[in-house]
């Protein structure tokens, strides 16, 4: 990819002020309440994992592994149920009712558990008439009755599906939950999940506060690759309050190697994705644990400034990724796609920095700062399918 060192600094001087702003100027911000959506939301969702095989039990051995792993405390604090939860029929005034025999203690009695942890509790519906396992309806026609039943339950997190719909385009459907949503007046994190279809990038941040861009991940290193392309193209669009989505987190389901793990978590932080664990929390390896609980790691997803990572430079297989960070800071990752060791260099005019700029260097995998500060590139061998991902600090 061609240098983009003029966008860039653009970008890094005028991120702060036109993000913040244009967040604030979208309808989502009735709801914000000083803080919903600044930062990617973190926490977990049932579906890569248990997929329709959910129930209370595993909601809640969840919600206590996240504080037990210390996970919460990175900042992993929604609990999302996934399709499958309800009753394929409404009861009699109309309203969505929990499985009874997967979540006998229905809803209400689960989020109060979830928040008695400290957490927050998130649900799933569709923009049509079923979800898409089809075992329960969707909210298409009923946007408000569901609403304000999710308010009730204390629901802070709604995931959107866009299955068996009445044919209408997704901005058209999508912004009904919206104002749904906000006439209740709890503050929902609203996700929308059309799939990229209707370029959701385009027109989300006036609807929910993050947007798929991609059909759903599955758990190949092939699926992981080609959802974090389909997102990079729509970095322009993401900013505090509205974020775009390559769709959940495969670290830690097995059928990836580890560097491939670390390279796909590397990706979705600097891309500001929302960082949404798909794996069983309650038995991860010890790999796993090391990959997600990276501190330094989740801070570039979780920096203030907001802007969204992408590919600056690429050389076959070989690619430098990078964004700025509040504090003069940058966000660089070395990203080796193919199937032999490599070295790959970063050049300063295609990461932001003038060639004469001196920087200090931090490996925030292995943490540790490079000896001697660095002037015009950094360069580093980088494993087959692997990363390596550095904070460059101005000096």
């Amino acid at each position: 990819m061609a240098s983009i060192s003029i966008v860039f600094l653009l970008a890094l001087a005028s991120a702060s002020h036109c993000y913040f702003a244009h967040a604030d100027s979208n309808p989502r911000s009735l709801l914000d309440n000083g803080g919903l959506g600044r930062t990617p939301p973190m926490g977990w969702n049932s579906w890569n994992h248990f997929a329709c095989e959910i129930n209370e039990e595993v909601i809640k051995e969840t919600a206590d592994a996240l504080i037990s792993t210390g996970f919460s405390k990175l900042g992993y604090k929604y609990v999302n149920l996934d399709d499958c939860w309800g009753e394929l029929k409404r009861d009699k005034d109309g309203r969505l009712v929990a499985n009874s025999t997967t979540f006998p203690s229905g809803i209400k009695a689960l989020s109060d558990y979830v928040h008695s942890k400290g957490l927050k509790l998130g649900i799933y519906s569709d923009a049509g008439h079923f979800t898409c396992a089809k075992r329960q309806p969707g909210s298409l026609g009923n946007e408000q009755i569901d609403a304000e039943t999710f308010a009730e339950w204390g629901v802070d997190y709604l995931k959107y599906d866009n299955c068996y719909t009445d044919g209408s385009r997704p901005g058209n459907r999508y912004p009904k939950m919206r104002d749904a949503i906000l006439k209740t007046g709890r503050p929902i994190f609203y996700s929308l999940c059309e799939w990229g279809v209707d370029h959701p990038a385009t027109w989300g941040t006036k609807v929910g506060n993050s947007w798929r861009t991609t059909p759903d991940i599955n758990n190949t290193w092939t699926s992981i690759l080609n959802r974090a392309d389909l997102n990079n193209k729509w970095a322009e669009y993401a900013g505090p309050g509205g974020w775009n989505d390559p769709d959940m987190l495969e670290v830690g389901n097995g059928n990836v190697t580890r560097e491939e793990y670390r390279a796909h978590f590397s990706l979705w932080a600097i891309m500001k994705s929302p960082l949404l664990i798909g794996c069983d929390v309650r038995s991860m390896s010890s790999a796993t644990v090391n990959i997600l609980s990276n501190a330094e790691v989740i801070a570039v997803n979780q920096d203030a400034l907001g802007v969204q990572g992408k590919k600056v430079y690429k050389n076959g297989g070989l690619e430098v990724w990078a964004g700025p960070l509040s504090d003069n800071r940058i966000a660089v990752i070395l990203f080796n796609r193919n199937k032999s060791i490599a070295a790959i260099t970063a050049n300063w005019k295609d990461i932001g920095l003038n060639h004469s700029e001196k920087v200090h260097v931090r490996n925030i995998w292995k943490h540790k700062n490079l000896k001697s500060p660095r002037t015009g590139s950094l360069t580093s061998l980088v494993k087959s399918h692997s990363v390596k991902m550095f904070v460059l600090t101005r000096i």
